[in-house]
């Protein structure tokens, strides 16, 4: 592990001006390119320097910065929640749990009890890929700027089954599938204190578009909120994670589903799956299967074909796709 300088910030303009672009002389191939970083649980930040994929000269901790620990609920904005609150703080919070369950959900279904108590909402959102291609140091992956998806013709059973065409990473995060079940926002706060507030939708970058990075966030800003629209009174939701083990494991699929029941005929939903794809994808043929229909074994089993029928599995990880129809399936039956 490189020598770095640790700063203690205390606002966000002062978080702000000590992070900078300025390119290391010590940063290494398939690096991160950053002199400055931004830590604020830090769980990925130092997996990320201990595998060598970043170098940084110095780590600018945002955690102390007051207000960005906070959970509030209004009934017209909704729950916002600040970035620094911890996975824990989600999966106790009462008003979460009654009318955001799906989050209270993944939350609780996240890491270990002792990473909850550090991981916080923001560093999960913006932690890079667990792809352990792109995770070792000796492998120059698609991802780090060469042509090359080691997991495709490689050991690919935990990747992607959907929009794997370039890169077969899966995104990590615990929480992003549901959230953007939820249709969450994200507000980002750059340098001069310009806020801006983007769907989660919007938030998240296929490989195809830049290998570079997985989400929209640039060096110099800060993920400040996550805010989820007012849970209506008919509005249900659930979410289901799969692994090897029962605990403490990353997802091999999971799935979050939100959507307005009239008693349990569906108005909307909004189907997300995880560990499917480079980022959380949103299946619309699922979505529109159970759009005005009776939620029932019927319509929840079609709808689980309907996400997975334009998969594309790898040599190893086919059997992501009967997971996934299944828990598709279980999620939807759930809500009623």
């Amino acid at each position: 592990m490189n020598k770095f300088s640790f700063y203690d910030a205390t606002s966000i303009e002062e978080a702000l001006e000590k992070v900078n672009s300025t390119v290391s002389s010590t940063i290494q191939p398939g690096a991160s390119e950053q002199a400055s970083v931004l830590k604020a649980g830090g769980i990925d930040l130092l997996d990320l320097i201990k595998e060598g994929l970043s170098k940084p000269e110095k780590i600018v901790s945002i955690r102390n910065i007051p207000g960005m620990d906070e959970v509030s609920y209004d009934e017209k904005k909704g729950l916002s929640l600040g970035a620094n609150v911890t996975l824990d703080k989600i999966a106790t919070n009462a008003r979460i749990k009654e009318d955001y369950l799906a989050l209270h959900q993944a939350a609780e279904k996240a890491a270990t009890p002792q990473i909850r108590k550090m991981a916080t909402l923001g560093g999960n959102l913006a932690q890079r890929t667990r792809c352990w291609y792109f995770r070792s140091m000796y492998h120059d992956c698609f991802r780090k700027g060469s042509s090359v998806c080691y997991a495709q013709p490689g050991e690919n059973q935990y990747h992607a089954i959907v929009m794997n065409e370039d890169c077969a990473s899966v995104h990590s995060s615990s929480l992003s599938t549901a959230l953007m079940a939820f249709d969450a926002a994200i507000e980002i706060t750059g340098q001069g204190g310009k806020v801006k507030v983007i769907s989660i939708h919007d938030f998240f970058v296929l490989p195809s578009v830049d290998r570079t990075r997985e989400s929209i966030l640039e060096a110099n800003e800060i993920i400040t909120a996550v805010i989820i629209p007012s849970a209506k009174g008919e509005t249900k939701s659930h979410y289901i994670k799969m692994g090897e083990r029962e605990s403490n494991d990353w997802p091999i699929a999971d799935v979050a589903v939100v959507a307005e029941l009239n008693e349990d005929k569906c108005k909307k939903a909004n189907i997300v799956l995880g560990a499917a794809a480079p980022v959380p994808f949103l299946s619309e043929p699922a979505m529109k299967v159970v759009k005005g229909k009776i939620i029932n074994e019927e319509s929840a089993t079609a709808a689980g074909k309907a996400a997975m029928a334009d998969a594309t599995p790898l040599s190893q990880n086919a059997y992501k796709i009967p997971i996934f129809e299944t828990i598709i399936k279980r999620a939807l039956l759930a809500l009623v």
